[in-house]
């Protein structure tokens, strides 16, 4: 039986578990997932998170290594972004219209005097942008701070580009080290089941049916448009700028998704991402290596989505009409504060309070919406990764005329 599978059928055991359990016994699940549920779904967490910081700046360093030339560094640079902040405004004008048509606010009523939520006050841009260079590189590899590692290895990789043959050996030890991260990422993924086992009936046993219920038609906007972005916007520059069919795309990168579904986190779900991204979708291991790394970091598409949907949302249950003016403020400092709370914890709710704040909306709306935000963000986790993938794609293609010869062969 292949991994894939295995997944898959760990995943609909754990729901199903997990719904029973809270259905039949909240106590017995309380015992199961303190001594069972959750010691799994931590471990596979925890093995795959070891592996994120030693894999970035290896193959990230290697990537940029084997780009050679600065320019074309700048080049795929500037298109993934582009591709990013492009993506991010589409997702969240999609939410936004489907949630006006839908208007989830105004299904039902909702006690609002119970919304609390502390917002925690989220970096600004220049902020971000000014301390993405590390003062100390082994203390933002101690802390995960993505932007500050992938800066880095970005300085690592054009220093052994530049210093060509004296810095062969050291090019030597990056390229095995990348090799031994890509061999033990298959080795935690043979636990990746019983991991994903743990971790649904946890998500889906802590919830129930009450918090879906309550908050059914909210869950149905934001499901719809994220499958509306993730088949139609990635689907259609898939088929048009990768020039590649869609659904086999979908169907290679379907593993990753299931992992990164059951993990809910970009960054945990990376490895094996760009390890299915090398494998099976052909991308050269330097494009993989510098476009996903920092599209986990600065790519929210997912999160885009949900907060869109919220915004509406929670202008609608408190009876706040939004302004043309107001959406569009809604759609900009999303795209914006995707940039500026990269690698920040909780980025998906910190984001939302700043652009609640930004059109005079209360942030105390965001308590509506906890209950059933650790289920979405599985969904939206596979959306993000899956726009890293299609980026990815795209620039594997767009680059193939300009040097197709400068892919490195590592050696094995």
């Amino acid at each position: 039986m292949k991994l894939a599978t295995k997944i898959i059928i760990a995943l609909v055991l754990g729901a199903v578990t997990g719904i029973i359990l809270n259905v039949t016994s909240p106590e017995l699940f309380e015992n199961l997932n303190k001594f069972v549920f959750g010691p799994l779904g931590t471990i596979f967490l925890n093995l795959i998170k070891m592996l994120v910081v030693p894999i970035v700046f290896f193959s990230l360093t290697l990537g940029v290594a084997g780009l050679g030339d600065p320019k074309k560094l700048g080049r795929i640079g500037v298109k993934a972004i582009s591709y990013f902040l492009i993506t991010t405004a589409v997702a969240i004008t999609i939410a936004i219209i489907l949630a006006l048509v839908i208007k989830p606010g105004e299904f039902g009523t909702y006690d609002t005097s119970s919304a609390e939520f502390t917002a925690e006050k989220a970096p600004s841009i220049a902020d971000t942008l000014l301390n993405i260079i590390p003062t100390n590189p082994v203390q933002a590899m101690t802390e995960g701070n993505m932007l500050q590692i992938i800066a880095f290895a970005i300085f690592v990789g054009l220093g052994i580009t530049m210093l060509g043959k004296k810095a062969d050996m050291l090019l030597k030890v990056v390229e095995q080290g990348n090799e031994l991260m890509m061999y033990l990422v298959n080795l935690v993924m043979k636990f990746a089941p019983y991991g994903t086992f743990g971790l649904i009936a946890t998500a889906i046993g802590s919830q129930g049916f009450s918090a879906m219920k309550a908050m059914g038609l909210y869950m149905i906007v934001v499901i719809v448009a994220l499958l509306i972005h993730a088949v139609v916007t990635y689907g259609s520059t898939v088929a048009l700028l990768a020039r590649r069919n869609p659904i086999t795309f979908f169907k290679d990168f379907s593993e990753v998704m299931v992992v990164a579904f059951s993990t809910s986190s970009s960054n945990a779900t990376l490895p094996v991402s760009m390890d299915v991204a090398q494998r099976k979708l052909k991308v050269p291991e330097p494009i993989s290596s510098f476009v996903q790394p920092l599209g986990a970091t600065i790519n929210m598409d997912g999160t885009a989505i949900m907060q869109g949907v919220a915004t509406v949302f929670i202008a609608q249950v408190f009876g706040h009409d939004l302004t043309f003016t107001q959406l569009l403020m809604v759609i900009l400092t999303a795209v914006l504060a995707s940039v500026g709370t990269a690698g920040v914890p909780g980025v998906g709710l910190i984001m939302l309070a700043m652009v609640l704040q930004s059109v005079g909306l209360p942030v105390e709306g965001i308590g509506l919406i906890l209950g059933i935000d650790r289920l979405l963000d599985m969904l939206r986790t596979v959306v993000n990764t899956t726009g890293d993938a299609a980026c990815a794609v795209i620039i594997t293609e767009t680059e193939k005329d300009k040097q197709p010869e400068q892919t490195p062969t590592l050696s094995v």
